[in-house]
């Protein structure tokens, strides 16, 4: 139904990109974006007898953009959206909930393929800083998990002591009156379920996957990229 639109926005000379009923149309400035999107809207409503999402419809700079999850950075690259970020964590908070009452092995189980399928679809935006913060909150939260599966003091001083923690550490930690999630940011739970740790339990990895999906898809973002600036 919105071929119309395409045909209409070639013959006017605008750039633009569309999937399915997400479109955007990029101007140089400011003033340029409130005529087109006017325009546009009129032509939408009225000649094609089409209704306008006004709530999702908008005017803005490219690095604030939410296309398919993706923004746009300053030089043309794609990044990741503020609000793809959010509802991912929202997901792996769903997932990693302290009173899921499933094994760790379980939790593991369930939470690689999502990690793997969201990587997948995002693998071609810079995001390597935030990666590492998104991972560094998720190892907290597996940790407050697995502490809460010891239950009782002892479970906690066994469960450390079984990870190399020296025995009046493990007492220090499981004695205290601090919550699950403020333990699991302590040094002897940090040290007792390091990266080492992670591993083990197999954890999939964002940021050394990443690292790996990028190298591979670098030549092909620089293709696109290139083409973009040279359209």
């Amino acid at each position: 139904m919105l071929d119309e639109l395409d045909k209409e926005l070639e013959v006017r000379g605008h750039r633009f990109v569309r999937y399915a009923d997400d479109q955007i149309i990029m101007v140089k400035s400011e003033e340029a974006a409130k005529r087109v999107h006017k325009s546009i809207t009129d032509f939408i409503e009225n000649r094609m007898l089409l209704k306008v999402n006004r709530e999702k419809s908008r005017i803005c700079r490219p690095q604030d953009l939410n296309f398919l999850g993706y923004s746009i950075q300053i030089d043309g690259g794609l990044g990741i959206s503020q609000e793809s970020l959010k509802r991912f964590k929202q997901k792996l908070r769903r997932i990693t909930r302290r009173n899921k009452g499933v094994s760790l092995e379980q939790l593991i189980r369930g939470l690689n393929p999502v990690l793997r399928g969201w990587l997948n679809y995002f693998k071609l935006a810079r995001m390597k800083k935030r990666l590492g913060r998104l991972e560094s909150w998720l190892r907290r939260r597996i940790r407050c998990f697995r502490l809460k599966q010891c239950k009782r003091t002892i479970g906690i001083v066994r469960f450390l002591r079984s990870r190399g923690i020296i025995e009046w550490q493990c007492w220090i930690l499981a004695l205290s009156g601090k919550g699950w999630y403020r333990l699991s940011n302590t040094p002897q739970a940090s040290a007792a379920m390091n990266l080492a740790w992670f591993k083990e339990i197999g954890l999939f990895s964002l940021s050394t996957n990443y690292c790996l999906t990028f190298k591979e898809t670098a030549p092909y973002v620089q293709r696109m990229r290139g083409g973009v600036r040279g359209s």
